[in-house]
């Protein structure tokens, strides 16, 4: 039995209010009024889409062996690096095996359910047998535009292989057509969208009914049999009005999660998936579909292990876990689309050195320290001499993560002074609890809420650009635990 195996969710703790964004642009886009509605997700200023695959994919894989994840696929429309394998910073910060096939899926808005098809694909075939698909989104939109509004930022991850599958796969059917609803060229900071009549009747009731209903056949399934329709489209009823002429009953049409959260790109089908997974029974089916230049539909029939889950955020959580955002300059600040006097203080050069990026790849991107193998002191970071002065050993250090360690705040600081695209910058000391301590800076806190002794994750997030050389720098962070549905 080939499926998913497990799965994992992300969706960032800012929400902004659309009623905000509506109030700061009503004087040129009148018309925003009609999707004011509700709020969006937002990804804080240290967050992309590399960064938010790895807090899904974390959720995803916890529990299980490292050692059997033998490939890893990443979609995503607003990859950090065009050249420079994104799949493998993920892998990197999972500390993930060398040995290990990854690729990048991107170009389409269907690619996030393309990499899930290649990777059921793969392990279908016998090629891979524990295959990770990682998928996340921050996009950026124009200022007074429609999609600042629908969008949003998020990441889901699924665990496919053929043990203990959670939800089997039954099949995949796609229609490949260049039909264009949007575009964005070579070098272009922001899409083009066509009208949306068109995109709505040629593109979403002509070709998604079509590979809907050439899933439904090639599988033998009817569509009244179908218990989650899933299939993200902007335009209100209409997936209602697509499932409705595949035979599928109109209540089975999952919520796309518009007004908590909005869109979240080539995430957004996964995202629902995992939502639709959350609240599953076993024998329920479930189609996920995803439209870009074609339409990629799949179905899987969830299984009696989806009962033995348990001790997942998952989207839900996620969603309960929010903090009201009404901060529309920082928001626009934190996307690139101001032009602000930053200071003297950020003319730093901020050159990375890749051969130390290289060297220290472990304690940088996978937060691993050391383990004296003579007395088991734990220590970070790692080094060739033991620091228990009890002990002193030289030479005896293994590998050890931190990443999933719980730690707390020694002591920590507010500064004004050094800067921080999110002022004041806060950093301290963190003590983890089977040993090892370092200086790490702090991220998703709220002012007047952080104290000595307090609970933090760590937390994988953008250190520093390089504006320069437009290279990002990754470390891992300190976030402190403020209430139970974060932990």
């Amino acid at each position: 039995m080939v499926g998913i195996t497990s799965y994992g969710g992300y969706i960032p703790r800012l929400r902004l209010q659309r009623s905000v964004v509506y109030a700061a642009n009503a004087w040129i886009a009148p018309g925003l009024f009609g999707s004011a509605g509700g709020e969006r997700s937002v990804a804080n200023w240290d967050e992309d889409s590399v960064t938010m695959a790895v807090e899904a994919a974390r959720e995803c894989i916890k529990g299980f062996d490292k050692e059997h994840i033998d490939a890893l696929y990443m979609a995503s429309l607003s990859f950090p690096f065009k050249d420079r394998q994104n799949a493998g910073i993920v892998a990197r910060a999972l500390n993930l095996r060398e040995e290990l096939e990854s690729a990048d899926f991107t170009s389409s808005s269907r690619s996030g359910v393309s990499a899930l098809a290649a990777g059921l694909n793969s392990v279908q075939a016998g090629s891979t047998r524990n295959t990770l698909v990682t998928v996340g989104d921050r996009r950026i939109t124009k200022m007074a535009y429609t999609h600042e509004l629908l969008a949003g930022d998020g990441a889901a991850a699924l665990m496919l292989g053929t043990d203990d599958v959670i939800a089997e796969f039954k099949g995949s059917f796609t229609i490949t057509s260049d039909f264009i609803d949007h575009f964005r060229g070579q070098d272009e900071p922001f899409d083009y969208n066509w009208e949306e009549r068109w995109i709505r009747d040629e593109g979403y009731f002509k070709i998604a009914p079509r590979a809907i209903e050439g899933l439904l056949n090639k599988t033998g399934v009817a569509g009244e049999d179908i218990s989650a329709f899933i299939m993200p489209c902007p335009f209100g009823k209409a997936t209602h009005k697509i499932a409705a002429g595949c035979g599928i009953a109109v209540e089975k049409v999952a919520d796309n999660l518009h007004k908590v959260c909005g869109d979240t790109g080539v995430a957004h089908p996964l995202v629902m998936l995992v939502a639709a997974l959350e609240k599953a029974a076993p024998g329920d089916k479930i189609i996920v579909a995803s439209f870009g230049n074609g339409c990629t539909a799949l179905m899987f029939e969830v299984t009696d292990n989806i009962k033995r889950v348990s001790g997942i955020k998952g989207i839900q959580g996620c969603l309960k876990d929010r903090k009201e955002d009404q901060n529309y300059m920082k928001f626009l600040a934190h996307r690139g689309l101001l032009q602000q006097d930053l200071g003297m203080r950020t003319e730093a050069d901020w050159k990375t050195s890749l051969t130390a990026l290289y060297r220290h790849r472990g304690q940088i991107l996978g937060m691993v320290g050391g383990k004296c193998t003579k007395c088991g002191t734990n220590q970070f970071p790692k080094s060739n001499m033991c620091v228990n002065p009890e002990c002193n050993a030289v030479g005896t250090q293994e590998d050890h993560e931190f990443a999933d360690k719980p730690g707390k705040i020694m002591s920590y600081t507010g500064d004004l002074l050094t800067f921080s695209p999110d002022p004041p910058a806060h950093y301290g000391m963190i003590t983890f609890a089977d040993g090892g301590r370092g200086m790490f800076d702090f991220t998703d806190y709220e002012n007047g809420k952080i104290e000595v002794g307090q609970t933090v994750r760590m937390v994988f997030r953008i250190k520093v650009i390089d504006q320069a050389r437009n290279f990002i720098q990754y470390y891992w962070k300190a976030k402190p635990i403020i209430n139970s549905e974060e932990d």
